[in-house]
């Protein structure tokens, strides 16, 4: 039977690790909107999904190595900037200038500026509990953590890759010049 403070370590890990997976899922999704659908993101979009990414990145480092709390430092860093970006476009969704009304569908009723905001303060309240809770990572070794770590890597892979092809779609959407949602711009 686990004691009272490896239990506590494998329930901080398994928070983690469900904020990784849930990141993986909405970046997922975004890629699925942008391919199946045709939902290209919009300048303001493209740096809210990278903020994400290093949300993941964060995350995946704080359930790789013990004894630090720099990765979810590092995730609650990009979480605030999520937030700016997020809160930024929906002003500028909320107010638009002239000829520049909102591009893009909903998704339950709420459009992805928005969702990335709510994205953001999850993540930040997440942390927040998970500290208040927990006060900070404890280095205990738990043999359920080792199954832990291959679901971290393999899941880091996967958010790697997603990273890769959502990089390679900025550019061929963007090319070299600014970003729009008329088209990718190499492929005109």
């Amino acid at each position: 039977m686990l004691g009272l403070d490896r239990m506590a370590a494998l329930f901080d890990r398994l928070v983690l690790l469900a904020m990784f997976l849930i990141l993986a899922a909405i970046l997922t999704a975004a890629l699925v909107m942008q391919y199946a659908f045709g939902e290209l993101p919009c300048p303001l979009c493209l740096p809210q999904r990278y903020a994400m990414f290093g949300c993941c990145f964060g995350l995946a480092q704080q359930l790789r190595f013990d004894g630090s709390e720099r990765g979810s430092g590092l995730s609650l860093l990009f979480a605030v900037v999520l937030l700016v970006i997020a809160v930024r476009q929906t002003l500028l969704d909320l107010f638009p200038r002239p000829g520049h009304e909102y591009v893009g569908s909903a998704i339950l009723g709420i459009h992805m500026p928005v969702w990335g905001a709510l994205i953001a303060v999850a993540l930040i309240l997440g942390f927040a509990l998970r500290f208040a809770i927990f006060g900070g990572m404890r280095a205990v070794s738990v043999p359920a953590v080792a199954s832990l770590r291959r679901l971290t890597q393999a899941l880091f892979i996967y958010v790697a890759l997603l990273c890769a092809v959502n990089f390679i779609s900025a550019i061929v959407q963007c090319g070299l010049g600014e970003c729009h949602t008329m088209g990718y711009s190499l492929l005109k």
